[in-house]
């Protein structure tokens, strides 16, 4: 049995804290050698790094902020917070919200003179319409007196080459035509190509097949107003015909 003198100091030493603290303590618990002794002890270091690292250690927590901060501002480029103004709408430009043009349907007469029959170039004038996508509605060959030809050319009659034209367009057949089509006046004659050959592009039907100006293959229509003149004076109204083209749709995206 251990002597009082013995006793008292080691239970003075165990209230004061003495005798090596919590460490000393815990040893005497689980023993140098238990294994429960190093896991304790590795927990107790964990559980400090984790205080210190959440801001106990005033430079720590500097330390952690500046490295935080970069990944935040660059979370904000990327994702702008409520209070942000939100992004403009997109609007389109009148160019992109321009419809296409409403159907203007017109019908431009179309003559293949003397020497255009002569040459074969009917078939050749007739597919350059066809695959601009105009429809034709009416087409004869007829042969023409003169009466008839100078009321056509009425307005030219003062001119010093109208006896030659009304001689040269009665020397033979000629393939009289209606087409029918969005702006078919104006893009008819823009097909036909300039009055004079030599003046028309190349690609347009006398730029193609003409050289010499009375002899320039073709005639049109200079405007809506004459292609109803024209057509009356040359097509009686039955012969027109009225239909629907199997490729309309695929002419035109809005009638």
């Amino acid at each position: 049995m251990p002597s009082t003198d013995t006793a008292v100091p080691r239970r003075q030493q165990q209230r004061d804290g003495g005798g090596g603290g919590w460490l000393a303590r815990c040893r005497g618990v689980f023993g140098n050698e238990s294994p429960a002794f190093y896991v304790l002890l590795m927990w107790v270091v964990v559980l400090t790094a984790v205080v210190f690292s959440d801001g106990s250690d005033p430079t720590s927590s500097r330390a952690s902020s500046a490295v935080r901060a970069p990944a935040a501002s660059k979370q904000n480029s990327f994702f702008p917070s409520s209070s942000s103004p939100p992004p403009p709408l997109l609007v389109n430009s009148p160019a992109d919200s321009q419809e296409p043009a409403k159907m203007s349907t017109e019908q431009t007469f179309i003559a293949i003179k003397p020497d255009g029959v002569q040459r074969g170039l009917v078939g050749p004038i007739i597919s350059r319409f066809e695959n601009r996508g105009y429809k034709l509605v009416a087409l004869k060959l007829v042969t023409p007196g003169e009466e008839h030809l100078q009321k056509h050319y009425e307005d030219l009659k003062d001119k010093p080459f109208f006896p030659g034209l009304i001689k040269y367009m009665s020397s033979g057949p000629i393939a009289a035509m209606v087409w029918e089509g969005r702006d078919a006046v104006k893009t008819g004659r823009v097909l036909l190509g300039a009055t004079n050959p030599l003046a028309s592009a190349p690609g347009t039907i006398r730029g193609d097949f003409a050289i010499d100006v009375g002899r320039n293959v073709c005639h049109g229509s200079d405007s809506v107003e004459n292609a109803k003149k024209e057509i009356a004076l040359w097509f009686k109204p039955e012969e027109l015909n009225s239909y629907k083209a199997a490729a309309f749709d695929w002419v035109y995206e809005k009638a």
